[in-house]
């Protein structure tokens, strides 16, 4: 056979026709810090399985990159699955169900004539150690959509079924493990041999498959049950399962049925009525006098502060809104990261210790003259807008740092009521593809940006794993001191975002370094019908994103 020639990450090779990048990547592996899963091939992404026939440029990506780590949890997933069924007996399984992420792991259920116990967990556990010794191929192949319908009715994964039965394109790449066959969303390693880090865990009803993450893809992290938030991911699935909508083919079957609008109007009345029962919380709890709102980007912070001053006015309660941003230092005074950028995220880029003295003098009666940041200028400005508590008075404060007690050390811990705010998916592709939280709010994000910020999807794309970096260092780890928490994320959402995501996501180049992120969440919104968005109530909180919001 002929030779091809090959720019390895800069250094050029010379390979026979028909080379598997599995083989290449062997060559280079030491190179690399994380295990290598996945190629870039002339700018596109490829799997370690796939051939060379050409002269091209490949960079090879670890398990220590975004999409590197989730193609390894993807694949271990897979074998999970295959594991049970090999040691439960398909017969004895109804179905499994990735339900949420949960501790750096998935958070799983097992259906069927047989329980999750302890000892099953290790038998399960041994014998995914065995398939990795075993060093499995994990083969793809591509079928018709009509012959991917029939097969996963054979295999009784009725939302596979249900799922292929809206999808547009006429074939579906599905992926075998010895005789096991199942679909996945998203890109999978050659082989179980790469699979070596992971841990199962009894918890709740169910069990957890703790992962590695791409901060440090060889060591899994220890579980750490996140009780508070775990509590609302049920409550969402739990109002899932009642309505028969836990998957997205389940959600597309109401609405090509017309079910949709009683679905919208369900849903929002859902969460107007949790946020009528934090308001009342907030009330009998005696002393009060600060309502602390705390979540990741476009978790829809505004509008549901918004919502709640209005629960809390109809009990008669005078709330008082304040964003912590507006006590940002001024811009020559912020901190800057690595890169010498402007460091908006951490707590030093506020004024702490005059929030706390402004704070504790209304707190004691005293009048303060209340700050607004100018972005544009990049300084905090005082036009005269003063505030003195009264007794039936309240604020609402909202900003990252809110459930971090650095951020109001003057403060009594007993006029502080927290509330940690987050788009928490209660929706699922199907019963083993989950959809990250992290999607929906980028989708949020991007539409929002472009349509008050005139920001591309590109520069969106861009900055999310700066922004991503932020949460995980800032407010994740205080979520669990929350007094409450309020799931802003609403089941029908993704088919009325659709409408404005896609138009922006295409207009990313592909030359672009952001193009495989947005071409991957096309492939992901194509899953969904679209909802016409003049059903969405003049108050809901996706109003905040796509427009037309009564606030």
């Amino acid at each position: 056979m002929s030779d091809i020639n090959i720019s390895v990450d800069g250094e050029e090779r010379s390979y026979e026709k028909g080379t598997k990048l599995e083989s290449i990547a062997r060559e280079f592996q030491s190179r690399h810090k994380a295990d290598i899963v996945l190629a870039m091939v002339n700018g596109k992404l490829r799997e370690l399985t796939n051939v060379l026939e050409d002269d091209c440029n490949v960079q090879f990506i670890g398990t220590d990159t975004v999409c590197g780590i989730e193609t390894y949890r993807r694949s271990v997933v897979l074998m999970m699955m295959k594991a049970f069924y090999d040691i439960c007996g398909e017969n004895n399984i109804d179905k499994i169900i990735v339900d949420y992420s949960l501790s750096k792991g998935y958070y799983c259920e097992l259906k069927g004539k047989i329980s999750v116990s302890m000892d099953l967990l290790y038998e399960v556990k041994k014998h995914m150690e065995d398939i990795v010794r075993r060093d499995i191929p994990i083969v793809k192949r591509t079928i018709t959509t009509s012959e991917a319908v029939e097969r996963f009715r054979k295999h009784r994964m009725f939302d596979k079924e249900k799922l292929f039965k809206f999808r547009r394109g006429s074939n579906v790449n599905v992926y075998t493990l010895s005789h096991f066959e199942d679909y996945y969303y998203g890109y999978m390693v050659p082989s179980t041999r790469y699979l070596k880090y992971f841990e199962l865990f009894p918890y709740d009803d169910g069990f957890v498959l703790q992962l590695p993450v791409k901060e440090n893809p060889t060591v899994v992290p220890p579980f750490k049950p996140q009780h508070k938030v775990f509590k609302v991911l049920k409550e969402a699935s739990d109002w899932g399962k009642l309505m028969d909508i836990e998957t997205v083919g389940a959600l597309n079957e109401n609405i090509s049925c017309g079910e949709i609008n009683k679905i919208v109007l369900v849903q929002e009345a859902l969460q107007e009525m949790k946020i009528a029962q934090l308001a009342l919380k907030i009330i009998e709890r005696k002393g009060t006098r600060f309502v602390m709102i705390a979540g990741p980007s476009s978790s829809g912070k505004t509008t549901f502060a918004k919502r709640l001053a209005i629960q809390l006015t109809a009990h008669g309660m005078k709330p008082h809104i304040i964003s912590v941003d507006d006590y940002f230092l001024d811009r020559q005074y912020t901190p800057k990261d690595s890169n010498g950028e402007y460091n908006f995220e951490i707590l030093e880029a506020l004024d702490v210790k005059q929030f706390n003295e402004d704070m504790t003098k209304l707190l004691e009666g005293q009048e303060v003259n209340m700050p607004s940041y100018n972005f544009h200028t990049g300084k905090r400005e005082y036009s005269g807008r003063k505030l003195k508590l009264k007794k039936e008075d309240v604020l609402i404060l909202e900003g990252i740092h809110c459930l971090n007690d650095k951020l109001s050390y003057s403060l009594p811990k007993e006029s502080k009521f927290k509330i940690y705010i987050s788009a928490l998916t209660q929706l699922n592709i199907d019963e083993h593809n989950r959809i990250p939280t992290t999607d929906g709010r980028l989708i949020r994000r991007m539409v929002r940006d472009a349509r008050d910020r005139s920001t591309t999807a590109e520069e969106t794309i861009a900055r999310w794993l700066s922004v991503r970096n932020g949460e995980e260092n800032y407010i994740f780890p205080y979520q669990e001191e929350a007094d409450a928490m309020f799931n802003s994320a609403l089941i029908y959402e993704l088919g009325v975002l659709k409408q404005f995501a896609e138009p922006l996501l295409f207009s990313v180049p592909n030359t672009s370094p952001q193009y495989q992120e947005a071409k991957r969440l096309l492939k992901f919104l194509d899953y969904f019908l679209c909802v016409n968005s003049e059903l969405v109530p003049s108050n809901s909180i996706i109003r905040e994103f796509i427009g037309g919001s009564i606030f």
